[in-house]
């Protein structure tokens, strides 16, 4: 009796503290991070001019920021938001300085985190990019581009928790962003963009 008794307080404060276990992992819905993200393009435009040209256009690499809003359904499974403002980027044909343009790439993802309850979170994501193309400034003004573009989106981490509010933040994506260059005489290239971005944060969840 005394051992049946002995098991089912062990049983029951095993289940306590399971449940305190899992109190604690949904302990705030929401998780805000701040990370500078180095975005990287591809940088794989088709040659101006068609098959057999050789000028080609190129976008230059930057540091950004991000503000990165992230909702947990379960413990495990979360959407995220990846804001940031517009991007002014230089474009370059075959080396040489042809203009400007902006960017405003938000970026929605679902991720799943595979050890919620550790100090060390890593997460896989994928999800879509809407970019919004603006202020396009290229060969005088003669060239133009398409004014959005919408692509997959792929992400993988790793948050190291350094409290139950606050982590650090080690963040990969890869966003397809791609579109047409365009002159009076129609199309004259493709821009792929298609940046590899990698990021550096801080993590607040509430």
């Amino acid at each position: 009796m005394k051992k049946g008794v002995a098991a089912l307080v062990l049983l029951l404060s095993a289940a306590a503290g399971s449940q305190a276990l899992a109190q604690q992992v949904q302990e705030g819905s929401w998780l805000v991070r701040v990370r500078a993200a180095h975005l990287d393009p591809a940088n794989k435009s088709d040659p101006v001019g068609g098959v057999g040209a050789s000028d080609r256009l190129t976008v230059e690499s930057r540091t950004i920021p991000e503000i990165d809003i992230s909702y947990f359904f379960t413990p495990n499974w979360a959407a995220e938001l990846v804001l940031t403002y517009p991007q002014k980027h230089r474009v370059y044909l075959d080396g040489a300085d042809i203009g400007s343009f902006k960017h405003l790439p938000p970026t929605l993802t679902v991720q799943y985190h595979f050890a919620p309850e550790k100090t060390w979170s890593p997460y896989v994501g994928a999800g879509i990019n809407y970019t919004r193309i603006s202020s396009v400034n290229l060969l005088g003004g003669n060239a133009d581009l398409e004014s959005s573009s919408i692509g997959p989106a792929l992400q993988a981490g790793i948050d190291y928790k350094l409290n139950n509010k606050w982590s650090l933040n080690l963040d990969v994506k890869k966003i397809y962003i791609r579109s047409d260059v365009n002159m009076a005489a129609g199309t004259i290239s493709q821009v792929k963009v298609d940046p590899l971005l990698i990021g550096v944060g801080i993590g607040y969840r509430f």
